[in-house]
């Protein structure tokens, strides 16, 4: 009895340990159904918006500090050329503007607000300039996604024309979102990265 017992227990163990090292890496592994839905949850709480209007060092900064903000990204749109790099759209020969891409979320704040918030932190009646900035690539203009937006960016600027808070035209042009291109990495959170550097953007009361 004793030896069939000891004989028993290492057939045991050898057991546990197999189911172990079978069902332990699938325990500790995230479960791959729940990934696609989180994926499409985020999708459809979010929206997007696009926006130029001088360097976009500075409008990204004061952008990401926008309530509902969750993303801010600065690259290149509007222009001709494919996967430009910021040494090229600095001469104006790209066509490109320098943009900010914005990932907001509807429910904490809307397209309207970040139109308004965007008139306010640029000089719309500037035309091809922003500051000590000249070109074209330093144009302000709102690039839509959908027809809501499209209709809420003309809306907008005939609102600001007729508030009386500029003293020129509104120069701000409206069109579709095109293909869009990630700025180089040292462009990202340039005044995080760099507190106290360059811009020509501030909240007009």
């Amino acid at each position: 009895m004793a030896s069939s017992r000891k004989s028993w227990i290492p057939a045991a163990l050898l057991s546990f340990a197999l189911l172990v090292v079978f069902i332990g890496p699938m325990a500790c592994e995230p479960s791959k159904s729940s990934k696609p839905s989180t994926s499409k949850a985020n999708a459809a709480n979010v929206a997007i918006a696009t926006f130029a209007g001088g360097c976009f060092w500075g409008m990204e900064e004061l952008f990401r500090q926008h309530s509902g903000v969750e993303d801010v990204e600065v690259g290149y749109t509007g222009g001709q050329a494919s996967s430009p790099t910021y040494e090229q759209v600095k001469t104006g020969g790209t066509g490109h503007a320098e943009a900010v891409r914005i990932t907001f979320d509807p429910s904490k704040t809307s397209y309207e607000a970040l139109l308004r918030f965007f008139f306010r932190m640029h000089d719309p009646t500037t035309l091809n300039r922003q500051g000590g900035d000249i070109g074209t690539q330093y144009r302000s203009m709102i690039f839509w996604h959908d027809e809501a937006q499209r209709l809420a960016a003309e809306k907008a600027i005939a609102e600001e024309q007729a508030s009386g808070f500029w003293p020129a035209p509104i120069v701000t042009g409206i069109a579709e979102a095109g293909p869009w291109w990630r700025a180089e990495d040292y462009h990202q959170d340039y005044l995080v990265k760099n507190p106290g550097g360059y811009t020509c953007h501030w909240v007009r009361q």
